[in-house]
């Protein structure tokens, strides 16, 4: 059985202690600057406040891991007094959840906030539109008005610098297979269908496939389990390369102190993290004025700090250029349905996993 767990906010007293048992003098700085309040918060609309704070505890879906969710929604709720109720699990294991609540017609969530919404029945998410929204890169709008995209998730190739030099790096994914010497010592995690449908999106399905068998048969990629994971074993040089990466996840290791480096080929597959409110939700303006805030440059600036690249052009990413760095190539934004994502895991599979 999934257990799924639930956070609801410590005292401001507690709240601290705890993030101050993580993060030691970091989560210090982070506490002074929001926990003392900017002196306006411009996504707060005063209306839409009077209208939420009658309706009670904000409930929140999110794949977002705890020591950025509940900071995050501890800035929400100083401002505006709203309670949250913050419930983490895994992308899979919640969109399982909301589908059975949803048949059974509950009224269990306000706020979905993972990579996946996108990817939920139209019919399961409300319409919504919020003055933020504006501010979203066009690509990360949802068309039909059901989610918007709180950070970008860029696709790129990483490599450690103490074992592999950047003059050595290809300038193509073409180019990969003539390194040998990087044979089983180049990673890739297991379910990147996105990027390799960009890759055939990019090259042409024959060619693509072409790329990616010449790439397997001279390299050997090693497959992992999980992106973080993949990251942080390229920054300690368990392997010399990812063949691809989050970008996000590479620069928080690299900003951790390892030996990481990004570099972009094309394409460069992009994907989001997005926000969708529930059509059933039991506090809709609360739903509404929390999607604001995700969309705000408050909110994309605290995320940044955690390595999560902005969707605002009005919000550095960190370090800076991130963005700038990604889009010198040909950026692919792939969007996969369910059905999409398990025919593309297929071609993954088998063109990466050696046949028994």
């Amino acid at each position: 059985m999934t257990i799924f767990r639930k956070r609801t906010f410590c005292t401001k007293t507690a709240f601290c202690v705890c993030l101050a048992a993580l993060f030691g003098s970091a989560c210090l700085g982070l506490s002074s600057a929001y926990g003392q309040g900017a002196s306006t918060h411009p996504w707060l609309d005063p209306t839409l406040l009077a209208a939420a704070k009658p309706e009670g505890t904000l409930i929140v879906y999110s794949s977002t891991n705890e020591q950025e969710g509940l900071p995050l929604f501890k800035i929400f709720e100083e401002a505006t007094g709203i309670k949250v109720e913050y419930i983490r699990n895994a992308d899979s294991p919640l969109m399982s959840r909301v589908a059975i609540e949803y048949r059974a017609n509950q009224k269990s969530w306000d706020l979905f906030h993972t990579t996946t919404v996108n990817k939920l029945p139209p019919q399961m998410l409300a319409q919504f539109e919020v003055p933020e929204a504006r501010n979203i890169a066009p690509e990360g709008r949802d068309p039909g008005k059901r989610w918007y995209a709180v950070y970008a998730n860029y696709n790129s190739p990483a490599y450690n610098t103490q074992k592999v030099k950047a003059s050595d790096l290809p300038k193509t994914y073409e180019e990969f297979a003539r390194h040998k010497e990087w044979a089983g010592k180049i990673a890739i995690d297991a379910t990147d269908n996105v990027w390799l449908k960009a890759m055939l999106d990019y090259y042409g399905e024959q060619k693509g496939t072409q790329v990616i068998k010449d790439i397997v048969a001279a390299l050997q990629p090693v497959l992992t389990d999980g992106h973080l994971a993949m990251a942080r074993a390229v920054g300690a040089g368990e392997y010399a390369l990812a063949l691809n990466q989050f970008v996000n996840l590479s620069e928080n290791v690299k900003i951790a102190g390892s030996p990481i480096e990004v570099f972009a080929l094309d394409p460069v597959a992009l994907f989001f993290g997005e926000v969708g409110i529930s059509a059933l939700s039991p506090h809709p303006n609360a739903a509404r004025l929390a999607a604001n805030f995700m969309l705000s440059q408050e909110c994309q600036r605290f995320l940044a700090k955690f390595g999560r690249i902005p969707t605002r052009a009005d919000v550095a990413s960190n370090p800076p250029g991130i963005v700038e760095l990604m889009q010198q190539k040909k950026v692919l934004t792939e969007l996969l349905t369910p059905d999409e994502e398990r025919k593309w895991q297929r071609t993954f599979d088998t063109l990466f996993k050696p046949r028994q």
